[in-house]
């Protein structure tokens, strides 16, 4: 990684006023980390259908090539490739910016969680938690980075959560992770910015996903997350789909340093009981 912080950016991007093609990323490369499953499947699958080549990154191989043939005989026909990569190997995230070469887009979705209150929680769970929630966030932005700043362009997007705002007993390490990784985009947002590199997050709420298996198992405890939020039901992972193409895309080129809150109004609504009118 190179030391050189190229000269800031003075105007932004030029446009044709053709808003019919706000949300194409045609010509442009997308690396989605965690593209396996879940959020990052759909996430890949919704960039490519704009018009970006995705790179589908994930520890399981088998899964990210399972997300790239799902995009055979659609809109992203071709346009999705599989890529074996550990985010938790600082090695290999430097040796895939170099293989990868021109990235205009940084995804990642890549995230774990162990329930616990704060007094039961081991060295081990902790350090697993933050390594895969933040450490590999920090080490991903050091590796694709110092390249988009050096072309002028990027967008990085993290996925963050509803955590980052509210709290429960259980959740305070995976918490204390996405708010960090929330600081952390806005820092690279701050540093990057001059050189044209956008950095936001998405926060989603309760979405039925691997992550959240052990609440689902649970009638009573799904049941009561549903109804916590405004639409009174889980999310599917393509509903996060939009906000990816969003902050990918030019529609987006004057939002850097946010979080995208998705989550059916879970922290705008003020705790768990509906008065009577």
């Amino acid at each position: 990684m190179s030391d050189h912080v190229p000269e800031p950016r003075t105007e932004g991007p030029t446009f044709s006023r053709d808003y019919s093609r706000l949300f194409r990323l045609d010509a442009r490369t997308a690396v989605v980390v965690g593209g396996g499953s879940g959020i990052g499947r759909e996430g890949a699958l919704a960039l490519a259908a704009q018009g970006a080549t995705v790179v589908c990154a994930d520890r399981d191989l088998a899964a990210a090539e399972e997300t790239a043939a799902l995009g055979t005989g659609g809109e992203g026909e071709g346009r999705l490739t599989a890529y074996e990569l550990d985010v938790l190997d600082e090695a290999a995230l430097t040796r895939a910016a170099s293989e990868l070469e021109v990235v205009d887009i940084l995804v990642f979705t890549a995230g774990t969680n162990v329930r616990k209150r704060i007094l039961d929680y081991t060295g081990e769970e902790f350090d697993r938690v933050v390594g895969l929630n933040l450490r590999a966030a920090f080490d991903l932005v050091r590796a694709f980075g110092p390249g988009m700043a050096e072309r002028g362009r990027g967008s990085i997007i993290g996925l963050s959560s509803m955590r980052s705002i509210s709290v429960e007993p259980g959740q305070g390490v995976y918490a204390a992770t996405k708010a960090g990784l929330l600081q952390l985009l806005r820092t690279v947002a701050a540093e990057l910015g001059p050189q044209g590199v956008r950095a936001n997050t998405i926060a989603p709420g309760v979405v039925s996903t691997p992550l959240t298996d052990q609440i689902r198992a649970v009638p009573e405890w799904a049941e009561a997350y549903a109804q916590k939020n405004a639409l009174g039901r889980w999310a599917t992972p393509d509903e996060m789909a939009g906000a990816i193409v969003y902050l990918a895309s030019d529609a987006a080129s004057y939002v850097t340093g946010s979080q995208l809150v998705v989550d059916a109004g879970w922290t705008a609504i003020d705790g768990r009981f509906t008065p009577p009118a």
